[in-house]
């Protein structure tokens, strides 16, 4: 179809939000830490590593926003 005939689509208007969530990866939180992964294993069976998200296909992902609540949580206020 030539261009001149072609039809314009109406622009959508996209609802109004924050963007999409930021996720680290497994190795990426391991890295910004300097812990290796048997540590990052042991927090989370204990109970102390911020919440994550098990994908499909079984990958882990922490999103920023956890991360940077569960960091401010452990503060040592001395």
């Amino acid at each position: 179809m030539p261009r001149s005939t072609m039809v314009k689509r109406p622009v959508v208007a996209k609802a109004v939000h924050d963007g999409p969530e930021e996720f680290l990866t497994l190795a990426e939180f391991c890295k910004a830490l300097k812990i290796s992964r048997q540590t990052f294993y042991d927090w989370r069976q204990k109970g102390t590593a911020p919440t994550c998200h098990v994908l499909p296909n079984r990958q882990i992902r922490i999103a920023l926003a956890d991360y940077k609540t569960w960091l401010n949580e452990r503060k040592d206020v001395a």
